[in-house]
């Protein structure tokens, strides 16, 4: 069982305020959802960035723009009561991680139009995750509103998340390791919250062969492309589904034409496994791997991208608080493993507690059909302010019986 908590504000009334500012949140979603930000586009995500930092300025947040060369800049933002930055001060100050980037080019819009019919607002960006950055400011609105906000928030919203977080990641760990639990505001799973979520590695395998005319000198040839065949079925047997490991050849290619051995292949490869444990363990087989036909070689690059966020005890610690708080809103919030990565795995491996999918509810992340479901909007923001307020409740996290 869990203590009640002793919030500064009852959620009922969070709740409230919610219900009160959605016109305000599904406008402020539509803005950001409207400024597009592919996450190779470093002006177009600079853009929306931008606009996220004037909505943290209005709201009195300390901001700090990360620039960046090749990827969009980084929103940092800073709330509540100013703290010392060191390991002494981290009990009062809580990180929330998202990101405006999305994988949706510019000009998606035109065919994909964001807007508001049958109870959702759909768009590229809506679930994943513009909803989230914006339920964020809410939720910040609120407490500060109430002057409930008694613990200093610090919101980092990144440009390079779908990419694999090439420039932002050290922002994240240093600043995750500045608090004491992190908060990501990525879309929820279903109805749950995530309390893990699988590692990520993405490896690219190039063989070259022997090129040869296939009618003439067949036997002269060595056939990279059934040497890759060869590899993808090594690899693909790697696949473990009792212990959460899954290797996927996602994309391949080779050869030059149907007369003609083929020289060259190439194929890449996903990676996806629960315990930390495996990371090593599989980027040893990779590394092993030889050709059977001895006149092809074999190139392979790659390695871990994102280790796993496993289900540790401080992350356990938050979504019990976070189920709490929903009952009192008059919902059962579950809890739920991710097959698919986010900015989470890497502030988790870190020792910090972190809980994820607090964003919105909806489908279709990735997909031609991706929207939000606006009923839970109001809710799911209570929570999260709820969370934040809870957060600054002296060891709220751990009332554990």
């Amino acid at each position: 069982m869990l203590a009640t908590i002793d919030l500064p504000i009852p959620m009922r009334a969070l709740l409230a305020g919610a219900r009160r500012k959605q016109t305000a949140l599904l406008d402020l979603i539509q803005k950001l959802v409207r400024a597009e930000s592919p996450s190779d586009d470093k002006g177009a995500v600079d853009e929306c960035v931008a606009l996220a930092a004037g909505r943290a300025r209005e709201l009195g947040g300390r901001v700090k723009l990360h620039h960046q060369c090749e990827y969009g800049d980084l929103l940092e933002a800073r709330f509540g009561p100013k703290t010392k930055i060191g390991a002494a001060d981290k009990a009062s100050r809580t990180l929330l991680l998202g990101h405006l980037d999305t994988v949706w080019p510019l000009g998606t819009l035109k065919t994909m139009p964001c807007r508001l019919s049958e109870g959702r607002l759909r768009g590229p960006g809506t679930l994943d995750m513009k909803a989230g950055a914006a339920m964020a400011f809410t939720a910040i609105e609120m407490l500060t509103e109430a002057r409930v906000l008694r613990s200093e928030i610090v919101l980092l919203l990144t440009s390079d998340e779908e990419i694999g977080s090439p420039a932002s990641r050290t922002v994240i760990e240093r600043l995750a390791a500045e608090c004491a639990q992190v908060l990501v505001l990525e879309p929820a799973q279903g109805l749950a919250y995530k309390t893990a979520r699988k590692g990520t590695g993405h490896w690219r395998i190039d063989v070259t062969g022997v090129a040869a005319h296939a009618g003439v000198d067949f036997e002269k040839g060595a056939s990279a492309v059934r040497e890759l065949a060869r590899v993808i079925e090594t690899v693909s047997g790697w696949s473990d589904l009792k212990h959460g490991i899954t290797v996927n050849a996602g994309v391949v290619g080779g050869g030059s034409r149907s007369n003609v051995i083929p020289a060259h292949a190439w194929a890449e490869i996903d990676l996806r496994i629960v315990r930390k444990g495996d990371g090593p363990r599989m980027e040893r087989k990779f590394a092993a791997l030889k050709p059977k036909d001895k006149r092809c070689t074999l190139s392979v690059k790659g390695g871990m991208n994102r280790p796993p966020m496993e289900r540790t005890r401080g992350t356990v610690r938050l979504y019990r608080q976070a189920r709490e708080l929903a009952a009192q809103l008059g919902f059962a919030l579950e809890e739920a493993l991710s097959g698919g990565a986010s900015d989470g795995n890497l502030t988790s491996a870190l020792g910090i507690p972190t809980l994820d999918g607090m964003g919105a509810v909806g489908e279709g992340a990735h997909a031609s059909h991706e929207s939000i479901v606006v009923e839970h909007l109001a809710p799911r923001t209570a929570l999260l302010a709820g969370m934040l307020a809870g957060c600054g409740v002296a060891g709220a996290p751990d009332k554990l019986a």
